[in-house]
């Protein structure tokens, strides 16, 4: 058609203007409909309900009002679409099997977890929750921005001000055009506590935040199984996790097992799981049931499944694992807005969008109430002035001969603006009275003080985040509740990578210079007392093994180092090495610093709140510190002990607060005393004199007493010896204590003190990096005032002697050494 002067038709490009147009409604889903705000986790819909009800006085301490009336409010404001869709996200938003924290309070039928719809909007009301007020929180303070609606009669929040992090806290699913979001809810106080440590440490990783959000946390409970799909999530923000019911299995009197379903995953709709697990028992899929009844009350949920005598209600219940909803998988997408654009965040970066937004809020509020203080400072200063001109103000206002010739002539004899003219003006005659005049004082007085604090927080950032932990930790208190969902492991098909390594014993060994490796115990073999050893690794030239223990490779290893600082690893991830090789430079492994070297390890199973660490200095200052307090470490360490000056961390042990400790020397003296003498201290506490050194001596070694043990003693030429503990009376802490060893030019200064049975071995480590092994019941049993016997038989070097001992679990003479080994071990 030709296109005419007075034509309104337009030539165009269908292909340019299909492309065209379909980006721009895909981008008006994306922005306007589907998608969360990272700043509040709340679509657009969401936010103008509540807006909404908070715009119609709803709030939580006031009484209900129709649900027709806020959707009416809602589409005919702010959203306009269809008033079924505002209202079943109304609903949903009341649905305590949807919702983990509730936004809206519902009064009447809001559905229920079987699948049965709301009443029709006209029968149900609503107002909000507690909870909800907190995100609007603040609102009327110039905290967030303002746009219009869809006519442009009226405005709406872009965003709300959210003083908790909803996004994480509620979740939020949709689907966009072309990408779909699907966050988990989360516990409330484990969020907030993952907020408070990101905004103590911004360099806080993934796997330390899990410390505080191990995982989701759904409002219908269920088990979570394993902890690796949850990791991935929280890394990358894409994945899945493995949802199961709650499930007991009970025995009745007749001896017949039932399956009692207590809690079931999230949004799994139980009218259409019970019907499934019939159909699936009348087709003969699964055999086994007899009865299967619903129970659930208002006291909770209760599926019972009963089952025949002559069936396993274990494999059975599998059964219902692999072809009900008993088990599903939760797809995640953690895709939210961010400054108007779609983007998948992983949980660090949830976090910290909601914490720069809490920022901009606190600062925005701040810099409203100093608008407001300033402003209200302003009229006080015009009224002082009044009240100290007050003769001369009454004559002036008195003769003249209208309101605008008082206020100019106001403003001009006393410097005073229009708006503090006015305020005199505008001044009731009772203010005159003296004890309304002491008021304006106070009240003037107490605006210098407030607008020099809240200038003081706009020029602090560190004010800002303390002003936002203190209303996030108010928030926690007031609304935190308990843990619903369980992390579990999930059996052989849902194995975890720590799972995926065997539990078994380990030889970690650590050199001078640094370098760690582990190895199974099984590595090394028996010797007789005197034997030569064997090659235990390679070493660069002046390095020797410093430190060995035994352990399991699922423990957990803290590190603690000569300046009191401690970390930790998994036993499993300390690399292995064959039994020649030098090892990984610990610096690979754990953030340590150039001049910092590892001078205690310690293998924790868990961290129980009775068990107690104990420390000892080369000084010889002891410490006591309780191990719970030790459960979270970051990668870049913690402080263990606060030293004194040229002082370094020696020896630590764990104990169950009711040990007695022995300190040994480098000159053979030893002190024993109960540990309850050191009382327990925090974690960065520098801790009291355990013993009582001479100018020339220093401590080598502290152990745990153990009754009816013997001490072990090795001398740096390779001397050593047992004595019952027996011989060493208690003592006093801060004593001098005992002589626990001849030393000689022979045998040479103590380097080892160890608590032993006679039913372990030892390793005896030189130098020379050359290890041997021995029963320690072959070690000659001596006096404390002796020097010792040869343990092992060191090169004519003078460059060689030994380097450490350690206690390794007892193992049987190998009978496949081969001819060297047994001549060199008769020899």
């Amino acid at each position: 058609m030709a296109e005419t002067p007075n034509s309104r038709v337009k030539e165009v490009n269908i292909s340019q203007e299909m492309r065209t147009s379909f980006l721009d409604y895909a981008m008006s889903v994306i922005v306007s409909r589907a998608l969360p705000d990272v700043r509040d986790g709340l679509k657009p819909v969401h936010r103008r309900i509540l807006y909404a009800m908070h715009d119609l006085g709803m709030h939580s301490d006031k009484p209900y009002k129709k649900s027709a009336r806020i959707v009416g409010e809602v589409i005919g404001k702010y959203h306009p679409h269809g008033d079924t869709a505002v209202y079943f996200t109304m609903v949903r938003m009341a649905q305590d099997f949807n919702y983990r924290y509730m936004l809206v309070d519902g009064h009447g039928n809001f559905g229920s977890v079987d699948g049965d719809l709301a009443a029709a909007m006209r029968y149900t009301e609503a107002r909000m929750s507690k909870i909800s007020m907190e995100i609007l929180r603040d609102i009327n303070k110039d905290t967030i921005d303002f746009q219009d609606n869809y006519d442009g009669q009226e405005r709406e929040p872009v965003v709300m001000p959210s003083r908790f992090p909803n996004l994480l806290v509620n979740g939020s699913s949709g689907i966009a055009v072309g990408m779909a979001t699907n966050i988990p809810p989360h516990q409330l106080g484990e969020v907030i506590d993952g907020v408070l440590a990101l905004s103590k440490n911004p360099d806080i990783t993934t796997q330390e935040l899990m410390e505080y959000i191990p995982g989701p946390d759904f409002p219908t409970a269920g088990l979570i199984l394993g902890r690796s799909g949850i990791r991935k999530v929280y890394e990358t923000g894409r994945g899945s996790i493995t949802l199961r019911a709650k499930v007991e299995i009970e025995e009745k009197s007749s001896g017949k097992e039932v399956i009692i379903v207590k809690e079931l995953p999230y949004q799994v709709n139980k009218a259409k799981l019970i019907e499934k697990i019939a159909d699936l028992v009348r087709d003969k899929k699964i055999d086994g049931i007899t009865d299967l009844r619903d129970e659930s009350d208002r006291r909770g949920m209760r599926i019972v499944i009963e089952i025949r005598k002559d069936a396993n209600a274990n494999v059975l219940l599998n059964n219902l694992y692999k072809h009900t909803a008993l088990q599903t998988t939760f797809g995640i997408n953690l895709l939210a807005l961010v400054d108007g654009q779609p983007k998948v965040l992983n949980l660090k970066q949830c976090l910290y969008y909601y914490l720069e937004h809490q920022k901009v809020v606190i600062r925005r509020r701040t810099a409203f109430e100093l608008r407001k203080a300033e402003a209200r400072a302003h009229i006080l200063e015009g009224l002082r002035v009044a009240l100290d001109n007050l003769d001369e103000v009454i004559n002036l206002i008195r003769s003249s001969q209208t309101t605008e010739i008082a206020r100019e002539g106001l403003m001009t004899k006393f410097q005073l603006s229009e708006k503090q003219a006015q305020a005199i003006l505008d001044m009731r005659l009772q203010r005159l009275t003296g004890l309304e005049r002491e008021k304006i004082e106070d009240e003037y007085q107490n605006l210098v003080k407030l607008i020099a604090e809240l200038k003081a927080i706009l020029a602090d950032e560190e004010k800002v985040l303390d002003i936002i932990r203190e209303e996030l930790t108010e928030i926690k208190q007031r609304f935190n509740d308990e843990r619903r969902t369980e992390i579990v492991s999930g059996g052989i098909e849902f194995i975890e990578d720590e799972d995926l390594i065997p539990r078994e014993n380990i030889v970690i060994t650590l050199t001078h210079n640094g370098y760690i490796k582990r190895l199974p115990v099984s590595t090394y073999r028996s010797q007789r007392r005197g034997g030569r050893g064997i090659q235990g690794m390679g070493t660069n030239e002046n390095d020797f093994v410093e430190h060995l223990l035994t352990t399991s490779t699922h423990d957990t290893i803290l590190f603690f180092t000569n300046k009191g600082k401690v970390y930790r690893a998994k036993g499993y991830e300390i690399p292995e090495f064959s039994r020649t090789a030098k090892g990984l430079p610990i610096i690979n492994l754990l953030e340590v610093d150039k001049d910092e070297w590892v001078n205690a390890i310690i293998p924790v199973e868990e961290f129980v709140d009775d068990g107690f660490l104990f420390f000892t200095t080369k000084e010889g200052v002891s410490k006591r510190s309780s191990l719970s307090s030790f459960a979270h470490i970051r990668n870049n360490g913690l402080i263990a002990v606060n030293l004194r000056e040229n002082d370094e961390l020696i020896s630590v042990r764990l104990t169950d607060g009711t040990k007695e400790i022995m300190i040994a020397t480098k000159n053979g003296l030893l002190i024993r005393f109960p540990e309850t003498d050191v009382r327990s201290m925090g974690r960065i506490a520098t801790g009291v004199k355990g013993i009582n050194l001479s100018d020339d001596d220093e401590v080598i070694g502290m152990e745990v007493v153990n009754e009816n043990s013997d001490v072990l003693v090795v001398t740096r030429n390779g001397y050593g010896k047992r004595t019952p503990e027996a011989e060493y009376r208690i003592q006093s802490r801060g004593g001098k204590g005992l002589k626990t060893c001849n030393i000689t030019d022979k045998n040479g200064c103590l380097v080892a003190m160890k608590t032993v049975t006679g039913e372990e071995d030892i390793m005896v480590i030189t130098t020379g990096g050359v290890l041997i092994r021995m029963a320690v019941s072959d070690i000659s049993s001596m006096g404390r005032n002796t020097q010792g016997v040869k343990l092992i038989r060191l090169e004519d070097s003078e460059d060689e002697f030994v380097a450490t001992v350690a206690k390794v679990e007892k193992e049987e003479m190998e009978d496949d050494l081969d001819d060297q080994e047994i001549e060199e071990t008769e020899e």
